[in-house]
């Protein structure tokens, strides 16, 4: 298919490099004759004793209830804000108006650190639900920067011809606009994930709302429980990896279902 050959050939051109076994396994041995040298598990606790402790975790239900409740917070902020992002990333591209209205909006969101947004937010929202907004402000102008971006590629002279033989909107949209900016989108969509979880963990960090991932993150630091911390860390990382990984995959199958229409 047209589509999956394009979201191939956009892996392809990626600037990433793929992650080998051999590079984690050094780093790994860094880390290891680092704890070693350090001595205190509480300074530097070792690559074993943290995937220790995350086995122990994962045989716990507060485990599972801090991934879930922070996990919904997290993609209900993501999801708000791709959505948000892609509308008004549409509004732009056809009314001038809109573009220069969010324009202030834009900079500022793309300005502010993540930590002036929480204190402020902490205001108006309940600590609980902090993460969804936190979220939202952060995904927000990376999807609608990145959107317009795409959507202002498209060929004029493919519009002009859209026009003369009256294709009708729909058909215009998926095929001349959403089709070939979606392995773009991907990317950009993986990346703001990203920025999600980061973002989303912080403000849980700073709020503490009762069994959330950052609760449990602030606790461990507290009591000094350093494999504990690293234990978390690496399950952020996990479940970050796994939504971008699971949303690439959803919009590769979307892109797939669009051709067929």
């Amino acid at each position: 298919m047209r589509s999956s050959t394009t979201f191939r050939k956009t892996d392809r051109q990626s600037p990433r490099v793929a992650v080998r076994p051999w590079a984690i396994a050094l780093w790994l041995l860094l880390w290891q004759i680092a704890a070693m040298a350090v001595g205190r598990d509480f300074l530097l606790a070792s690559p074993l004793t943290v995937l220790l402790r995350l086995c122990e975790l994962l045989r716990t239900a507060a485990f599972w209830s801090a991934v879930l409740h922070s996990t919904l917070r997290i993609l209900l902020g993501f999801l708000l804000g791709a959505l948000a992002g892609g509308v008004c990333a549409g509004l732009s591209l056809k009314w001038r108006h809109v573009r220069e209205l969010i324009a202030p909006l834009h900079a500022v969101l793309r300005a502010i650190p993540v930590a002036s947004f929480v204190i402020v937010a902490l205001i108006w929202v309940p600590s609980r639900n902090l993460s969804v907004l936190i979220s939202f402000l952060i995904v927000f102008p990376l999807v609608y920067a990145g959107t317009l971006s795409e959507l202002e590629r498209t060929d004029a002279k493919l519009l002009e011809m859209a026009r003369l033989f009256r294709m009708k909107p729909l058909r215009r949209l998926i095929y001349l606009y959403l089709l070939p900016a979606l392995p773009a989108l991907a990317n950009l969509c993986a990346t703001a994930m990203g920025m999600a979880w980061k973002s989303g963990v912080a403000a849980e960090l700073i709020s503490i709302p009762a069994g959330s991932i950052g609760e449990r993150l602030y606790k461990a630091k507290v009591y000094l429980m350093t494999g504990e911390l690293f234990a978390w860390t690496l399950t952020i990382v996990l479940l970050s990896a796994i939504c971008a990984r699971l949303l690439r995959l959803a919009l590769r199958r979307l892109a797939a279902r669009l051709e067929r229409m």
